[in-house]
């Protein structure tokens, strides 16, 4: 079945039914991996406030009303449930710099070729390599988020999958994307929080990071010429998350990027 089992369970993650069933048990708000206070440094590098934007497997996550705060003007949410979508839709009505569409990510033929500037995925992805197709369900989702975007565009994924996993499908000459990795440790993810829950509290202070740290996770990490960790790299803490940024180049671009066979042992 060849799928990414390093995090996967019994359920079958890309599956509506799965899905529905779960928010209507759940309801509330969740944010899978990351909150935007923790990747606001990446999306305000890689994403102009200006531009179009899909969230491809939006859920019921606050991360676009969080964006919307923050400058974000136009923002098209999608979800293969309908539960989540009507939810989202009632909750945010009145915002409209937000939509939410019903709308599988291996399938969204509704939108033309190069219709958005920015494409961010937190986990959808992986959850599709939870599915039994796995290998054919992520080509058809990114082959329609390289279809979707603009040249110069971004796609920014963010995941628990190493380069080992995820690079074989991402490097694709296919989908014309030149990519670029960071890595967010747990002290990162932590730290996000207690700013979250200090901003609620009377007389908040800015809290400070350390510099070190602020300053290694925010550089790229180095990687092979087929877009791996470097043999010598040693990963600090193994509950990071990965954030991959592909940007979307042009054929003359394209044609100078090495590639490499998709194998078993990788997907």
């Amino acid at each position: 079945m060849f799928r990414d089992t390093s995090s996967c369970n019994t359920y079958n993650y890309g599956d509506a039914q799965y899905w529905d069933a779960r928010y209507v048990q759940e309801g509330g708000s969740f944010d899978w991996y990351q909150r935007y206070s923790a990747l606001r440094p990446f999306v305000r590098k890689y994403v102009p406030t200006t531009s179009r934007l899909l969230m491809v497997g939006c859920g019921n996550a606050v991360m676009s009303e969080d964006m919307v705060k923050d400058g974000y003007e136009d923002i098209i949410n999608i979800d293969i449930s309908s539960v989540a979508i009507e939810m989202m839709r009632k909750k945010y009505g009145n915002i409209p710099q937000l939509k939410y569409m019903q709308m599988d990510v291996r399938d969204m033929s509704f939108f033309p070729d190069e219709s958005f500037d920015s494409v961010i995925d937190k986990g959808t992805l992986d959850s599709l390599m939870c599915g039994t197709d796995a290998p054919i369900s992520s080509a058809q989702m990114l082959g329609e988020v390289s279809r979707l975007l603009k040249p110069g565009g971004t796609y920014m994924l963010i995941t628990y999958g190493d380069p080992s996993a995820r690079m074989p499908h991402l490097s694709r000459p296919v989908y014309n994307w030149k990519t670029v990795l960071y890595i967010i440790h747990f002290s990162i993810i932590l730290f996000s929080w207690m700013v979250d829950i200090a901003k609620t509290r009377p007389g908040f202070k800015k809290l400070e990071s350390c510099s070190s740290t602020t300053k290694s996770y925010l550089e790229p990490v180095p990687t092979t010429e087929k877009g791996l960790l470097p043999s010598d790299f040693v990963l600090e803490d193994p509950d990071s998350h990965f954030i991959y940024v592909c940007k979307k180049m042009d054929e003359t671009e394209l044609s100078k990027m090495p590639s490499y066979p998709l194998t078993n042992d990788v997907i």
